[in-house]
């Protein structure tokens, strides 16, 4: 893999941490600092599904406000049941095509909402918010 090359500023207390944690870890403090960085960023999209990725791009530019929308963002309870009632007609077999269809697209939704969830989170985190305990969230 290549490397570049950059030059930053730290605050004192930063740079004394990372070069404690190199000195402590024996590594290189350019390792130490790369790891921090690249271990803070958020998600990247492109593991996401194509459909998926230009709305993910679009959450990296909205505000944090608008971002702790979606991460609080629940599925409605209707949708809910509906979801739940189709399980268990596919579970008895008792699922018709356009049952199943429907069972997909919720199922589809719900997990593209958990996707735009978790990443509107981890954008959050990264600008430097605290991630509230998972019994803290709203289901």
């Amino acid at each position: 893999m290549s490397s570049h090359s950059i030059t930053i500023e730290l605050p004192e207390n930063v740079f004394d941490r990372l070069t404690q944690l190199a000195q402590t870890t024996d590594r290189p403090l350019a390792e130490i600092v790369a790891q921090s960085i690249a271990s803070n960023l958020p998600p990247s999209i492109e593991q996401a599904s194509p459909e998926l990725q230009p709305e993910l791009l679009r959450m990296q530019r909205l505000k944090d406000a608008e971002l702790l929308s979606i991460a609080q963002t629940t599925i409605s309870l209707a949708q809910q049941q509906r979801h739940e009632k189709l399980l268990v007609k596919n579970e008895d077999l008792d699922i018709s095509d356009t049952e199943r269809q429907e069972l997909a697209s919720l199922r589809l939704a719900m997990d593209n909402l958990t996707i735009q969830k978790a990443y509107a989170w981890a954008l959050l985190r990264w600008r430097g918010h605290r991630i509230p305990a998972l019994s803290e969230i709203p289901g």
